[in-house]
């Protein structure tokens, strides 16, 4: 039986984390054959640079690798981001499918697999993120746990960011970044601030850093209807400020 994967329109990005390039390789190929954009990372440490610095809708996770092994890696995504995670391993223990799904992994594959089997995972778990979509409304029960300015709503408990109906792909970092100033209404952050609080573990001393991640922030706010320098103003000389809204 064929499946056309290609009744699916598709302007996604996918991350391909997988120490092996032969793999690495096949799967760009394969990605790239049905629409997808890709990046690839070589190990742990290398993908949450690049999951930092970009937004992904799906990543593509190995579970062996050097420095940092994909059950690390997918640990840190739950902490910061929902982007749906498939795991991907040499290994057919049921030990590491349970495991992997337990601390957030959307699905599992052994290898070697097929395209096909690949590509109808992926599409099942776009289908589901876009039900979950659809069937969901800007409504937070749990008002404790929403950060709101005006009609833009960070939900902590999903991580998610919504502007009216519309959700916002932030990397982790734009995350914190706007919960940071969503949380401290009225206080003024100089660049040095945010970077004590946000690169904790960073040797990154250069201003121009929070700058373009701040710029970056912005531009998807005015994206999607609001005004980025308006919920991230600037104070000349000083440094950054959210007013209560208005």
């Amino acid at each position: 039986m064929t499946v056309d994967f290609f009744s699916y329109p598709t302007n996604k990005k996918i991350l391909i984390v997988d120490d092996e390039e032969p793999m690495r390789e096949l799967l760009q190929l394969y990605l790239t054959a049905e629409g997808f954009a890709t990046d690839s990372a070589i190990d742990g440490e290398e993908a949450i640079r690049r999951l930092e610095a970009n937004s992904y809708d799906l990543v593509l996770l190995d579970l062996m690798m050097p420095k940092m092994d994909g059950l690390d890696v997918c640990k840190w995504i739950r902490q910061v981001s929902t982007v749906p995670i498939i795991m991907l391993t040499a290994r057919d223990e049921t030990i590491d499918k349970v495991v992997g799904l337990k601390i957030g992994a959307d699905d599992y594959l052994t290898k070697p697999f097929d395209r096909a089997e690949l590509m109808a995972r992926i599409h099942s778990l776009f289908r589901r993120g876009n039900l979950k979509l659809r069937n969901e409304t800007p409504e937070y029960p749990n008002r404790k746990a929403v950060l709101s300015y005006e009609a833009l709503h960070l939900n902590m408990q999903n991580h998610q960011v919504f502007y009216r109906d519309r959700e916002l792909l932030l990397t982790p970092k734009e995350y914190a970044i706007l919960k940071l100033f969503l949380s401290n209404k009225g206080r003024i952050f100089q660049r040095e601030d945010i970077l004590e609080l946000l690169w904790k573990n960073r040797s990154i001393n250069d201003d121009r850093t929070v700058d373009t991640h701040i710029k970056n922030l912005r531009d998807k706010l005015t994206q999607a209807g609001i005004p980025g320098q308006q919920v991230i103003k600037t104070i000349w000389g000083t440094g950054f400020i959210c007013h209560e809204d208005t």
